[in-house]
């Protein structure tokens, strides 16, 4: 029995050796694994510094720098239209023209009665003047030569009365006729033939389309970095390409007290035929500009999200990295975290964790991990950043 026990005990023994040398021989499995991976295809860019801009955007409509509110000045009934929408008319042309029966017999009545005043002034002038030179010989009594001053000084304020009357009413007989102020293109008709005009309603609106500007309202953290003469890019929404260029001409020096916004006027300094006004335009203003800085496109980024939970509080946050991937030579992949500064479109400088000459992997680095084997199908010599295909982003995954 002590045999066949010692005999089991060595058996169990070589059992246990045996496994002690299995899970030794463990770790070893994933590093001949990762040798013998499949290599991942990836394409890479140089590295290189480039200018990249801080811009700021906003959205705001074109509208004219100089616009006439064109407003009758008397009421009366739409006789005839003479300009129309689209229209350039020049200063002094007529656009529209009113019902003027009232106004021109009111003229004439107006002046039959400054005849009349002229005649009896006159008279009462010459009767003045003879009944004064009487007074001064004692010829009349005071009360005469009072009662003909009076008759006088009425006569006199009568036929000024008129004529102001005789004035108005011809200026209103010429307002009947509705002329453009300024010369411009009709940009709004508010009246048709019929239709009752009266002051304080437009009947034109006009524009003069030598020079553009935009209207925004940016918030305060964006106005305290806007200056008089940065300039903007300006394109017509739902456009590609810039149709426009301008400059911070004009910035409000308060904020709106309902939206707390600022109001920042654009001046357009040059421009394209794709720009007319009342077009809603999207304007980056450059607000900070990097003449030399590793800028790299935003298809490059691996995001690497965390959840973080606070005990104390027991709340729970987000907090996000970003990290790349270089090549070390032309088959293994080498993970950077980064430190991002300024983005513009597509574009984002990255302030530490890559170096000038690397190859940065922009297609197949979601699917890698740090040292994994890789193997360079393609690369963009001399290409921007944020020029990258837009199969690049085809085999993005989520971590």
């Amino acid at each position: 029995m002590r045999k066949i026990s010692a005999a089991a005990t060595v058996y169990s023994l070589i059992l246990i050796l045996s496994g002690c040398s299995g899970n030794q021989s463990a770790p070893d499995g994933p590093r001949s694994g990762n040798m013998s991976q499949r290599a991942t295809s990836v394409e890479v860019i140089d590295i290189s510094r480039e200018p990249i801009n801080r811009q700021i955007r906003s959205y705001g409509n074109v509208r004219a720098q100089e616009n006439v509110t064109v407003v009758p000045q008397v009421s009366e009934r739409v006789s005839s239209i003479h300009a129309d929408l689209g229209d350039t008319v020049q200063a002094g042309q007529l656009l529209a023209r009113l019902r003027d029966v009232t106004f021109a017999d009111q003229v004439r009545r107006d002046q039959a009665q400054l005849e009349q005043a002229r005649i009896a002034l006159e008279r009462d002038s010459t009767s003045f003047a003879r009944s004064r030179e009487l007074y001064t010989r004692e010829l009349v009594s005071s009360a005469e030569f009072d009662n003909a001053r009076s008759t006088w000084l009425n006569s006199r304020a009568n036929y000024e009365s008129v004529s102001a009357s005789l004035t108005q009413s011809r200026e209103n007989l010429a307002n009947a006729e509705i002329r453009s102020p300024v010369r411009g293109v009709v940009t709004r008709r508010n009246i048709s033939p019929g239709d009752l005009a009266s002051g304080g309603q437009p009947a034109f609106e006009l524009a003069n389309l030598v020079g553009y500007e935009v209207r925004l309202f940016v918030p305060l953290q964006d106005r305290r970095r806007l200056r008089i003469g940065q300039v903007s890019d300006i394109r017509v929404s739902g456009e590609r390409e810039y149709s426009a260029e301008g400059v911070v001409a004009r910035i409000s020096p308060e904020l709106d007290p309902v939206t707390g916004l600022s109001e920042i006027v654009i001046t357009i300094t040059g421009h394209d035929n794709s720009l007319f006004p009342g077009a809603l335009t999207e304007v980056h203003t450059t607000v900070e500009t990097r003449s030399s800085a590793i800028v790299i496109p935003r298809v490059a980024l691996v995001e690497n999200v965390q959840t973080l939970i606070d005990p104390e509080s027991n709340t729970i946050r987000l907090e996000r990295t970003f990290s790349a991937f270089v090549t070390h030579g032309d088959s293994i992949a080498v993970r950077r975290d980064l430190e991002l500064g300024i983005e513009q479109g597509d574009r984002i400088e990255v302030i530490s964790g890559l170096n000038d000459g690397e190859r940065l992997i922009i297609t197949g680095q979601t699917g890698i991990e740090n040292e994994s084997k890789i193997r360079v199908s393609g690369m963009q010599r001399g290409a921007r950043p944020g020029t990258v295909p837009d199969t690049a982003t085809g085999n993005r995954q989520t971590e």
